[in-house]
């Protein structure tokens, strides 16, 4: 029978947590919400604060995704795979914000 033992351990070692990784996802992930907190409480409502908004969700996202998901440790084409179709619906919903403007 074989046993499932990470690299580099026996089967009575228990790998140390990589709590580094986590606080610095956790600290970007804090700045990045602080921003959005000072953007939303200092600048008027208009179209470039929804492009803000909508810019640093994506940007977090991605990096949630990359870092929860362990997406960045995957191979070249299945991020794209992932990209690519993330961002044509990123582009649809621009256009249908915009054309939706025009209405009246």
């Amino acid at each position: 029978m074989a046993s499932h033992v990470a690299h580099g351990t026996s089967e009575k070692e228990i790998p140390a947590p990589n709590t580094g990784a986590i606080w610095k996802t956790f600290w970007i992930l804090l700045i990045l919400t602080a921003i959005e907190f000072v953007i939303a409480f200092t600048m008027p409502a208009n179209t470039l604060r929804v492009a803000i908004f909508c810019g640093m969700t994506i940007v977090k996202a991605f990096y949630i995704v990359g870092e929860f998901m362990h997406l960045k440790h995957e191979v070249k084409s299945l991020i794209w795979a992932v990209l690519i179709p993330t961002l044509f619906v990123v582009w649809l919903l621009v256009a249908l914000i915009y054309e939706g403007g025009h209405l009246y």
